[in-house]
C-alpha cells in the first residue's frame, strides 16, 4: 500500500509516498572504525538503495551512519548532498570534538545522532561533556537514536529525558530474544511512552526474534510487540524502517519481505499511513 501526501519534502516537489526510517549505505574501501565488531565485504550503494525505495513505492529515506564507519560521516554526508530533498541523515559523533559541526550538518540534512551501545560501556549523558551537544541538538529538534539492550535502557533514559532531547529507540527496543516481551527491559521501554519524548522504530524484528534466520518467527514477534507499542506510544511516536541492507542477515532478509511484514502487522490504513508518512515526516524534518 502506498499513499499520496499533500506536503512536499524540503527542497523538492516530490510528494511523500512513504519514508524508510532506517537504512545504511556504504562501499568497500571506506575507513573502518577501530574496535568494530563487524564490517561487510560488499557494497550497499546509494543508487541501489534508491532503487530499493522505488521498488517498494517509498519516496524518502533516512540514512543511519553504520557503526563500523565510526565518527567519519563523510560518505553519509556525500549521499545527503546528492539527494537533499529525498534523504535525511543520522550521524555518529565525538561530543568532545564535533559540537562546532552541528549547524553545518543540519544544513546538509542531518537530523540526529546515533549511539549504538550494544555490548559497549554506557556513556554518561549527564556529563558536562554532553550538555552543550544535547542542548544544541534540542534547539534544532534533532533526536538521539539509541540502539541498546532493553535491560540497560533505564540506565541512560533519565539523563536523556532531563536533557530535553528527543529519544528514538532502535529495533523494537532490542529486548532479549530468549525472553521476548517478558523481558523487563521491554516493560521499561513501554513505560517511557507516557513521556511523549520517546519514539520507537518498529524495524528489524529479526534482531529480537528467538530464531533470527526464520522470517516467520520475526513476523510473529513483530505481531506480538506491535499492540503493546501502539497502546503505550500511539502511532505518532512509532516509525518503520527496512534496516536495509540487513547486515549479517542478508541471506534471509530482503526489503520486500520486511515491507510485507509491515503490511501484515500494521493492517489499519490510518495507522499504516502514520508510521510510513506522517510520524517520520515530522520526526525527521521532511516537512
Amino acid at each position: 500500500m502506498t499513499f499520496s501526501h499533500g506536503t512536499t519534502a524540503l527542497h523538492t516537489a516530490q510528494p511523500i509516498t512513504g519514508i524508510d526510517s532506517h537504512a545504511h549505505v556504504f562501499v568497500r574501501g571506506l575507513p573502518l572504525a577501530s574496535g568494530r565488531r563487524y564490517a561487510p565485504s560488499y557494497d550497499a550503494t546509494l543508487d541501489d538503495y534508491r532503487k530499493m525505495l522505488a521498488s517498494l513505492g517509498l519516496s524518502h529515506g533516512v540514512l543511519v551512519q553504520p557503526s563500523f564507519l565510526g565518527t567519519d560521516n563523510g560518505f553519509l554526508l556525500s549521499c545527503l548532498a546528492a539527494h537533499p530533498g529525498q534523504l535525511r541523515g543520522i550521524v555518529v559523533v565525538d561530543p568532545a570534538r564535533d559540537l562546532g559541526e552541528i549547524d553545518a550538518w543540519h544544513a546538509r540534512g542531518v537530523v540526529g545522532v546515533r549511539a549504538n551501545l550494544i555490548g559497549k560501556a554506557l556513556p554518561d549523558f549527564g556529563n558536562p561533556l554532553w550538555a552543550p551537544f544535547l542542548e544544541r541538538m534540542t534547539a534544532l529538534d534533532w533526536h538521539l537514536e539509541v540502539q541498546i539492550e532493553a535491560a540497560r535502557l533505564p540506565d541512560i533514559a533519565p539523563a536523556l529525558l532531563n536533557s530535553g532531547v528527543r529519544i528514538v529507540v532502535d529495533h523494537f527496543g532490542r529486548f532479549e530474544p530468549a525472553l521476548g516481551l517478558a523481558d523487563p527491559g521491554f516493560a521499561s521501554l513501554l513505560s517511557l511512552g507516557a513521556t511523549r519524548r520517546v519514539w520507537v522504530k518498529i524495524s528489524a524484528a529479526y534482531r529480537v526474534s528467538p530464531d533470527p534466520r526464520d522470517p516467520d518467527a520475526a513476523l510473529a514477534i513483530a505481531a506480538r510487540a506491535w499492540p503493546a507499542l501502539l497502546r503505550e506510544f500511539g502511532v505518532d511516536r512509532l516509525v518503520w524502517g527496512t534496516d536495509w541492507p540487513h547486515t549479517q542477515f542478508e541471506d534471509v532478509q530482503n526489503a520486500r519481505l520486511v515491507r510485507d511484514h509491515l503490511d501484515a502487522v500494521v493492517n489499519q490504513p490510518d495507522q499504516l499511513r502514520a508510521v510510513l508518512i506522517d510520524t517520520p515526516a515530522s520526526l525527521f524534518q521532511f516537512v
